[in-house]
């Protein structure tokens, strides 16, 4: 308190000493004192404790790298025989063009709905009813149904009147609304096919909002349905209207083209399973109510069906060579919300379902095991934790406790393989492949913890957040001469986790430097730096508000 008087202070200039000169040491030495305790502590429990507890993590981590580079390699075996052998579609199923029948007429072709639900999808409304409204197929066996939960009544508005234009037209198109949004997507769905004028329809076909399908996309999947009643999903594969639009899309295009490529492939050609994409897809009504109709005990309502229908006894198909137009998010917040609902919906799914399975009568054991183990444990839990768990934490532990080693195999030759077999989705894309790996470890994070709260059933376990089109809003905005660009707030941009990962990739990468021998600083900085750009926001595309 002395220090801090006036006359005190003004004693010390004089003499040629200052407060500044003063205060420091003495904060100096409390901080000396903290780093003290702090090392004497971590040298009590370094031992005793974190040496077995981070050898006990690196083995699991093992175990699970292990586990997911048998399952990479056994797909892309598979994908070869498939290509090997011709193992098309055509020659599995049996498959003949759909035939005019002169006495019949068009009875003679199945009733066919088409489902469009959509939620406040301003920007790409008319895509969707457009392209859904240009399916070819007898007018008087197709019913277009648009299912808007919309909560903004001008955009309500807007769809309706698209509804009407179209009707206008001679189009069999039904708007309809409903008065709450119980169950999302998947009450939308359930509550469509409950009315009356869907009775006579044998196949539901489903797009969402910033779907197009072409015009012949129904004389494509319908005949595998009709000719082959042991079916009862088609899935087409999606296609990526704005995959160039930034780094960010294109890197969500690999590994969405690794999904489709091979592991729908592989699970249609050796299991007739594979889990329904919710989009883009020609279900069986029958197949739909024998498995119960849709639920929304998950944010996965789509795999939810496919899972119930495959324990029922039906088989899915998967067509590669039909492509669906549709979007991927380009903003961080839309993607983040949409893999934190792909990554909680199955865990949770799982946690419900595994017994259900287990139980089943009317499946083989091989589906069982391949269900269990490859679809929702190696794929959906395992493929997520081992990623942010093993490269990001414990690898990066390892530099600080050296005792504890990775071997080679597991530090580098595995990652290796696995990611040279999820680049064949995309090959244009294999210059990318850095930067797609830092860009999966980060989202990984994401991925883990909503794989946590689906597995322990927290509190966001039932989080459903529409990912958001922009459609031609970007161009439509950039045309517009803005005289100022909006400045976003400081906290927006900021994520936290990101930045709280990338400081301790970055103080790794520095003890490395230091003290280590291994070399790992060159990855743990690269990695930190990709957290770093996540972690203040500078991913994706900016969008202006007007």
């Amino acid at each position: 308190t002395l220090l801090l008087h006036p006359l005190f202070s003004e004693a010390f200039e004089m003499d040629g000493l200052s407060t500044t000169t003063i205060l420091p040491e003495s904060f100096e030495g409390a901080r000396d004192d903290v780093t003290e305790q702090m090392m004497v502590i971590w040298g009590q429990i370094r031992a005793p404790l974190i040496v077995p507890l981070l050898r006990i993590a690196v083995v699991l981590c093992l175990a699970m790298s292990l586990m997911l580079f048998v399952e990479r390699v056994y797909m892309g075996f598979v994908i070869v025989l498939v290509k090997l052998f011709g193992r098309k579609p055509e020659k599995r199923y049996k498959w003949e063009p759909m035939k005019d029948d002169v006495e019949l007429g068009n009875s003679a072709y199945p009733m066919v709905l088409v489902q469009i639900p959509m939620y406040n999808e301003k920007e790409v409304y008319q895509l969707s009813i457009g392209a859904a409204c240009g399916l070819s197929w007898p007018s008087d066996r197709i019913i277009i149904q648009v299912l808007d939960d919309s909560t903004d009544p001008l955009i309500k508005d807007m769809v309706e009147l698209e509804c009407q234009r179209w009707a206008s037209k001679g189009i069999n198109i039904k708007y309809q609304v409903r008065d709450n949004r119980n169950g999302y997507k998947a009450g939308a769905l359930k509550e469509g096919i409950k009315h009356d004028y869907v009775k006579p329809c044998d196949y539901v076909a489903i797009f969402d909002a910033d779907f197009q399908p072409e015009p012949d996309f129904l004389w494509r999947t319908i005949p595998f349905l009709v000719h082959n009643p042991e079916l009862g999903l088609v899935q087409a594969r999606w296609k990526f209207v704005n995959s160039d639009e930034c780094l960010m899309t294109r890197m969500q295009e690999m590994s969405l083209d690794y999904h489709f490529t091979v592991e729908q492939e592989v699970g249609s050609s050796t299991y007739a399973f594979f889990g329904f994409n919710g989009t883009a897809g020609v279900w069986r009504i029958a197949a739909i109510n024998e498995a119960g109709g849709w639920k929304d005990r998950t944010t996965v309502e789509d795999m939810d069906l496919a899972v119930r229908a495959s324990l029922k006894g039906w088989k899915f198909l998967y067509l590669g060579s039909l492509k669906v137009k549709n979007e991927l998010p380009s903003t961080l917040k839309a993607y983040r919300y949409q893999q934190h609902r792909w990554s909680c919906g199955p865990a949770n799914l799982f946690r419900k379902m595994v017994m259900e399975i287990v139980s089943n009568k009317r499946v083989t054991l091989r589906k069982k095991v391949h269900v269990i183990y490859s679809f929702f444990f190696v794929r959906k839990i395992v493929a997520h934790i081992v990623t942010f768990v093993f490269y990001c934490v414990v690898l990066p532990a390892t530099v600080l406790v050296p005792e504890v080693e990775v071997p080679r195999w597991g530090a580098v030759y595995i990652p290796a393989v696995i990611t040279l077999l999820n680049a064949v989705g995309t090959l244009r894309s294999l210059h990318l492949l850095v930067f797609w790996i830092l860009f999966e470890n980060v989202m990984s994070l994401h991925r883990t913890k909503a794989t946590f709260i689906g597995l322990l059933e927290a509190g966001r376990v039932n989080e459903w957040v529409v990912t958001e089109k922009l459609g031609d809003a970007l161009k439509t905005k950039a045309a517009m001469k803005a005289p100022k660009r909006p400045r976003l707030r400081f906290g927006e941009r900021l994520h936290l986790l990101e930045l709280g990962t990338g400081a301790f990739l970055f103080f790794c990468g520095c003890y490395d430097v230091a003290f280590g021998r291994n070399h790992y600083f060159i990855y743990l900085f690269i990695q930190a730096i990709a957290f770093f750009i996540v972690g203040f926001g500078y991913v994706g595309t900016f969008v202006p508000h007007s």
